[in-house]
């Protein structure tokens, strides 16, 4: 696992150890892109104006580096998310019973990718500022 000291926090929906661990694994995994991570901060929440059957994730992650301004992504909702889900599930078969999980899990995966690229750009930079 990772040394960067991280926070999960969950808002307006249960703790899911599961969660926490993928989330765990993808701070760790940005290890590799920039080795001077100090700390990273993520929430993931159903923002309260979204009806608890519609299962709308917001993630914000907040990745700490030394002697710069924290990186903070923030992956909001899709609008499209229900019709995306109506659509989806046409293709499949049986009930879907952990399409909540996914959906979050997804909507990690998500801000982790792009909380990736900027952590690339700032990897990429600070080798400019040494070579500079």
């Amino acid at each position: 696992m990772t040394l960067i000291p991280t926070q999960v926090t969950f808002r307006g929906i249960p703790h899911s150890d599961a969660l926490e661990a993928d989330i765990r694994e993808r701070v760790a995994w940005l290890e590799q892109f920039h080795a001077g991570i100090v700390g990273c901060r993520v929430l993931v929440e159903i923002p309260h104006r979204h009806r608890h059957d519609d299962r709308r994730f917001h993630v914000r992650v907040e990745i700490t580096l030394p002697g710069k301004p924290p990186i903070v992504v923030s992956h909001e909702p899709s609008t499209h998310g229900t019709l995306r889900d109506v659509e989806e599930s046409a293709h499949h078969k049986g009930n879907d019973a952990g399409g909540g999980a996914r959906d979050a899990h997804a909507a990690v995966k998500d801000a982790f990718d792009v909380a990736r690229r900027q952590v690339q750009h700032a990897a990429r930079e600070l080798r400019e500022e040494v070579r500079g």
